[in-house]
């Protein structure tokens, strides 16, 4: 019962932060365009299986949030993930994070995107990945949560696998690995016209 009050008071917060952006909320697979440093990328979206997801991803597509944000985590066949850093590093501010729809019947299979978020199932904000790998480890199971699910890539598939082999490195100034050498840029998503 808990677990169910705590659902709808976030997904409450989340309709009443989007209330303000026009997110077409009637059209039941929107498409989003990602203009990278190198090439773009569309993904079409699934609010039939993930309502919530797509609902808060798209808030941050409309106001522009996602705009100039770069890849910072890069892994050959496994993931390429952004959407919450600036090239500086600087950790953009995010929304209140959103209920796990990761069992939605959505895979983390090759070509999809997903939410990222930390150890607490739900605490996914504004950063998301692109699988270019299979990853069914994503996937949850009768003993975890997962990573929820949202949409897949239409066009541009190409660009994501180019992306997911270039060089990378340690960053020492966020402690992490796996960081691009040169930056892969976010320069622009757009919520295509219905």
């Amino acid at each position: 019962m808990l677990k169910w009050m705590l659902a709808s008071v976030l997904a409450l917060s989340t309709m009443v932060a989007q209330a303000a952006v026009d997110i077409q909320p009637d059209t039941l697979y929107p498409k989003v365009e990602f203009d990278t440093s190198m090439g773009k990328v569309v993904v079409e979206l699934d609010r039939t299986r993930a309502p919530l997801t797509v609902d808060n991803f798209l808030t941050y597509v409309v106001k522009g949030d996602y705009d100039n944000t770069i890849f910072h985590r890069v892994i050959a066949d496994f993931v390429v993930q952004g959407g919450g850093l600036t090239s500086e590093f600087e950790e953009l501010p995010s929304l209140d994070p959103i209920v796990n729809e990761s069992g939605n019947g959505l895979s983390n299979a090759m070509g999809t995107i997903a939410m990222a978020r930390d150890n607490d199932p739900h605490s996914a904000t504004r950063q998301f990945y692109f699988n270019v790998g299979d990853n069914k480890n994503l996937n949850p199971s009768k003993r975890r949560w997962g990573y929820a699910v949202f949409g897949e890539v239409v066009e541009g598939m190409a660009v994501l696998e180019a992306m997911s082999y270039v060089p990378t490195g340690h960053n020492a100034q966020l402690n992490w690995p796996d960081v691009p050498v040169k930056e892969v840029k976010l320069k622009k998503a757009t919520l295509l016209k219905r």
